[in-house]
């Protein structure tokens, strides 16, 4: 894949699940330098390359992401990754959780967009990854907020897309379905693993296709929607109260 090679990259969330597996799948694509960001340095995987950049970075923290674009300056790729997920519902879940959610998911994506688009814009052609969701869609009501702060940050990465592209700075959304991360810890789903999703994600950019769903699980359930959104409606209702 032509496209990483020899770019510099940004990963926020690089310390596990698919952000872990996009570096490791960036450097056997040749990437040139890969910038690996998470809140805790102490949890970032040592991956034994010296292109290899890791950085402290906590993307609700506008000092950390202000300081994070000086130092990442050369950034031409941006994996918008790092997110959280809080279980609950609407009703009865703990709004902490439900703020939780957007505050990280939806408002530390947008602080992230807004400091590196004039980075990437200087550095282009130049390319932006937001990892997203399925649930974009529909949401399953035991992670209802985890899902609005989603469906946000989709609605958001469709305005910078426009924003951006006359800008000569491409802008992806990947939604994927459940993967087996430490997001999805005792699920008993069946879920592929996070380093072939990665190279899905990477093979679907280097394609040009803007909106990304790596998985069949996801393509399934977008499948449903396409067709009739009250049928995903029906897929999470029935999982639902199958739950309860």
């Amino acid at each position: 894949m032509q496209i990483f090679k020899d770019k510099v990259i940004l990963v926020t969330g690089a310390n596990r699940g698919i952000g872990k597996s996009l570096v490791t799948a960036l450097l056997n694509n040749g990437a040139g330098k890969i910038y690996a960001s998470c809140r805790d340095l102490k949890k970032m995987p040592v991956f034994a390359d010296d292109r290899i950049v890791p950085l402290q970075l906590d993307i609700t923290d506008i000092k950390q992401v202000a300081r994070i674009a000086v130092a990442a300056s050369d950034t031409e790729i941006l994996i918008n990754n790092a997110g959280t997920l809080s279980p609950g519902n609407i009703l009865q879940g703990e709004p902490s959780g439900m703020e939780k959610d957007l505050e990280v998911n939806y408002f530390g994506t947008i602080k992230m967009m807004r400091a590196f688009a004039p980075i990437l814009m200087k550095n282009k052609p130049a390319i932006m990854i937001n990892i997203v969701s399925i649930a974009v869609y529909s949401p399953l009501p035991s992670i209802a907020g985890y899902a609005a702060s989603k469906a946000a940050l989709y609605s958001a990465t469709q305005s910078v897309r426009i924003e951006l592209a006359k800008k000569d700075v491409t802008v992806y959304a990947v939604n994927p379905g459940a993967i087996d991360t430490d997001m999805n810890k005792g699920s008993d789903w069946d879920m592929p693993d996070p380093d072939s999703t990665a190279i899905k994600i990477l093979e679907s950019v280097a394609s040009g296709k803007l909106d990304i769903i790596p998985d069949v699980m996801g393509q399934g359930m977008y499948t449903a929607w396409r067709e009739e959104p009250m049928k995903l409606s029906k897929i999470f209702s029935d999982l639902y109260h199958v739950e309860k």
